[in-house]
C-alpha cells in the first residue's frame, strides 16, 4: 500500500520553538542552542489511524508582522502548525494574524491547522494562558495542543492532530490539497 503524501508548514513568530519542536518530532532530540532558521524540510513517515503518511515537513524562518506570507507557504501544503511560546505574548498576537494571511492568500474560510503554545516548561515565564490558546484555536476552527520540545510532551501530538484535521477537509483522500484555487495577482 502506498503511502499517503502531507506537507505540512510550520509557522510562527522568532525564536518560539518551531526547530525545536520539529527537530524533537523527526529525530528525537532537542537542540538547546538557537540559530535562526532560514528554512528547511524535514521528511518523516507517520504511522496514522491505519495508514502511512510520508510527511514533508517545513521549518519556516521566523514571522514578523511585516514579513510578508511567501507563497510557497501556501500553495500545495496540506495542514499547518501555528506556533506561538506561552512565555512570549507577542508570538501568540502573531497566531491570529499569520492564520488571516493564510486564509486571505487562498481565499479559503478555514484551513487545516493545529495551534501550538509551546515552551511549557517555562511555566515561570508563562504570559498566555491555555484558556487563551484554546479559545483561539476554537475561534478559528483550529486544534491546540501545549508542548514542550525541550521536555517531549505532546510533540508526536502536534502532527498527529495536523493530520487529523487534513483527513477531515480532505473529501475521499485526496492526495491534493485543496488550495489550488489560490490566485497570485
Amino acid at each position: 500500500m502506498s503511502a499517503n503524501k502531507r506537507r505540512i508548514a510550520v509557522l510562527g513568530s522568532r525564536s518560539v520553538g518551531k526547530s525545536s519542536l520539529i527537530i524533537q518530532y523527526c529525530q528525537n532530540e532537542f537542540v538547546e542552542s538557537y540559530y535562526p532558521t532560514i528554512e528547511s524540510t524535514f521528511a518523516k513517515t507517520i504511522d496514522f489511524k491505519t495508514s502511512k503518511y510520508d510527511c514533508e515537513i517545513i521549518d519556516t524562518a521566523g514571522q514578523d508582522e511585516f514579513s510578508i506570507l511567501n507563497s510557497k507557504h501556501a500553495i500545495g501544503i496540506h495542514g499547518y502548525v501555528l506556533v506561538y511560546s506561552v512565555s512570549s505574548r507577542n508570538s501568540f498576537d502573531m497566531i491570529q494574524i499569520v492564520y488571516d494571511k493564510i486564509i486571505d492568500f487562498c481565499g479559503v474560510t478555514n484551513i487545516p491547522c493545529v495551534i501550538v503554545g509551546s515552551k511549557i516548561d517555562l511555566d515561570k515565564s508563562r504570559q498566555v494562558k491555555s484558556e487563551e490558546g484554546q479559545k483561539l484555536a476554537k475561534t478559528n476552527d483550529a486544534a491546540w495542543v501545549e508542548t514542550s520540545a525541550k521536555s517531549n510532551i505532546n510533540v508526536a501530538k502536534v502532527f498527529e492532530l495536523c493530520l487529523n484535521e487534513i483527513e477531515k477537509r480532505t473529501p475521499n483522500n485526496q492526495a491534493e490539497p485543496p488550495v489550488n484555487r489560490c490566485l497570485i495577482m
